[in-house]
């Protein structure tokens, strides 16, 4: 998979502390029974891709895993969930804060080493939690191993974590199927567009009606199962972290170094150079991905020898700030101008036009997370007395990746879904008390100033990023 702020921050004293290995022995005791209206949870069963995975903080470990909206969910009402665990700090690359400097608003991010190894090989059944990162719609029916997904067919590589969860049974539908499952979630098609917003647009995506057979073609297949279902539909990719950090924290450092425009390149038949104001990234019109912050404003060439192997293009002035001035502009892939931007929303609503219409024929439940993030993204959320907003860290409902949600948020999204199980089929499984999950980012500390945080990261960081 392609890799995939206005934070106002108050703190003078402020303490980061990843802590994704807490307990969760304090959790409210729920009513444990997996059967509750016209709904059994029995042989409960989720696809889909890292976000139902558990994935946190560009990695898959244990420690996260448990907190996957669907573990919650079986802990929730008693039943049986295997998961396909891997030891600390996981596969992926774990993320972990390295310094904070609260006199310059500047956080540093750096990450783990992918030591952790898979603990749950020999169980011999499929897993309930066939959550794979990195997994296209494309895969849930015809990936059986890593050198067969979508990724690895379109040049991608091998996505190991494909024999790590499916272990040679099988594909996802195959594995769920063979479960004999009484309930399903199903959250699936996310990746079929980030990877082109997280490539800046320099990628493609699947196209749309190739997306609405597809989606059909698994309906049917998950349909043929007998059991009840819920789907999820897929969120506005560009509303997350990952897009809305970068172009304000620049705008800020803009403003700082008395920059007027950032210019950036911008593809096509005959590429050009973009333009844009600090209002233009502090109301993102244009939206610079993670990727990028770290190089803004740099004169030491350190893009270049960062992602070219020091070749600087003619006529490049390494020596101008990157991305202030026009022979220095940062690259299509690092943003996504009104042009992608507009192309991701329009490919998502046609996606979510699919997976609505569907739903409503084979009588899915059906979780509108699209609906539910816009709302949080413009109005914040109150759970249990905890607020959560989408900005980065300070936010609380996103990991350091910019994409995946943190304890807390996979806690969010498991009462989103049981309040949809709840309405749909008569249940009354009881939510989740969100403010005994241990947060996956603690903040603590109060100031009297705010300001915006600029992020740094080490480089290539995001080039493996799996969704």
């Amino acid at each position: 998979m392609k890799k995939i702020i206005t934070i106002l921050f108050a703190a003078v004293f402020v303490v980061l502390v990843y802590n994704g290995c807490e307990d969760k022995t304090d959790l409210t005791a729920p009513q444990l029974n997996p059967k509750s209206g016209n709904v059994d949870l029995t042989r409960f069963v989720t696809i889909g891709n890292s976000l139902t995975a558990g994935f946190q903080s560009n990695a898959l470990y244990q420690s996260a895993q448990k907190y996957a909206f669907g573990n919650q969910i079986a802990e929730q009402v008693g039943t049986n969930f295997a998961t396909p665990y891997i030891s600390d700090p996981g596969i992926g690359g774990l993320m972990e804060v390295q310094s904070f400097d609260p006199t310059k608003l500047q956080i540093s991010v750096i990450q783990e080493g992918s030591t952790g190894t898979p603990l749950e090989t020999a169980y011999p059944a499929p897993y309930n939690n066939l959550g794979i990162p990195g997994a296209l719609l494309y895969d849930v029916l015809n990936a059986t191993n890593s050198t067969n997904c979508a990724s690895a067919l379109n040049g991608g590589g091998p996505n190991p974590f494909f024999d790590i969860i499916l272990r040679g049974q099988g594909n996802q539908f195959d594995q769920a199927k063979a479960l004999h499952p009484s309930f399903i979630i199903l959250w699936i098609g996310n990746n079929d567009i980030l990877g082109y917003a997280t490539a800046g647009g320099t990628v493609g995506h699947t196209p749309i009606n190739m997306f609405q057979f597809l989606y059909s073609q698994l309906a049917d297949s998950i349909a043929s199962l007998g059991a009840k279902v819920v789907v999820a539909n897929i969120p506005d990719v560009t509303s997350i972290p990952f897009f809305t950090t970068a172009g304000p924290a620049i705008a800020l450092m803009m403003s700082q170094m008395q920059v007027p425009t950032f210019y950036y390149q911008v593809s096509g038949a005959t590429p050009t150079i973009g333009q844009a104001t600090p209002l233009d990234l502090l109301g993102l019109k244009i939206l610079v991905t993670l990727k990028g912050v770290s190089y803004a404003g740099d004169v030491t060439g350190k893009f270049y020898k960062d992602y070219t192997n020091g070749v600087v293009p003619p006529g490049v002035n390494t020596q101008h700030p990157f991305g202030f001035y026009p022979d220095n502009p940062f690259p299509d892939a690092f943003v996504l101008d009104q042009s992608e931007i507009d192309t991701a929303k329009t490919v998502t609503a046609s996606y979510n036009n699919t997976i609505s219409a569907i739903a409503q024929a084979k009588g899915f439940g059906l979780f509108d997370i699209n609906s539910f993030f816009n709302n949080v993204a413009q109005n914040g959320l109150s759970e249990n007395g905890i607020n959560f907003t989408t900005d980065y860290i300070t936010g609380k409902l996103f990991g350091l990746d910019g994409v995946h949600p943190t304890s807390e948020g996979q806690a969010i999204l498991a009462n989103e879904f049981i309040k949809v199980i709840n309405s749909k089929f008569g249940a009354s499984i009881p939510l989740i008390d969100v403010s005994t999950v241990p947060n996956s980012l603690i903040l603590t500390g109060q100031t009297s100033s705010s300001g915006k945080i600029i992020p740094s990261f080490s480089a290539h960081m995001f080039d493996h990023v799996l969704y």
